[in-house]
């Protein structure tokens, strides 16, 4: 592609603002990436989180502010599938129960992981996925407010004509 003196070439994939972009618009690879990236996150703040000393709440703070944003960069642009979901789902529940810790069963007495409703209760913040399909709502909101001069809503409308399916009269 040529643009005034510039030459752009095609390629498969490349990072921009820190996100993989490709050809095929899939975002396995960067959701892979994302948690991955979680995990470290975790694993750089996991003395704070196995912590006796602190609170289960204080806990939670920390998840939110420090490991929850580095998974979540750029999700306003991704389209899951429902395997992508249930990656995501998998990685929230695991740190919560890191961070919540075995339980000790009342019946027999001995310790066991948390089930999934169990978390839920323990954590009724929103699921990771709902936090991604809210913020992809707020981010359509804010592209569908943008002018017209914008390269942003050109190309989330692409070459549809405006009148054809927004119902502005031309």
């Amino acid at each position: 592609m040529k643009t005034d003196n510039s030459t752009f070439d095609r390629v498969e994939e490349f990072k921009y603002l820190g996100t993989n972009l490709t050809n095929q618009n899939s975002i396995a690879e960067e959701i892979k990436n994302r948690l991955r990236s979680g995990n470290a996150c975790y694993y750089s703040v996991q003395n704070l989180l196995s912590s006796r000393f602190f609170s289960k709440n204080l806990k939670i703070k920390i998840y939110r502010t420090i490991i929850l944003p580095v998974v979540l960069y750029g999700c306003e642009t991704w389209s899951l599938t429902l395997r992508e979901e249930r990656k995501l789902r998998v990685f929230e529940n695991m740190e919560l129960r890191r961070i919540f810790r075995p339980r000790r069963d009342e019946v027999t007495g001995e310790w066991r992981r948390s089930h999934n409703e169990e978390l839920n209760y323990l954590y009724p913040s929103p699921s990771i996925v709902r936090v991604i399909k809210s913020r992809r709502m707020r981010w359509a909101e804010h592209v569908a407010r943008m002018g017209e001069e914008r390269g942003c809503i050109r190309s989330w409308r692409g070459n549809r004509r405006e009148r054809d399916h927004w119902g502005d009269q031309a």
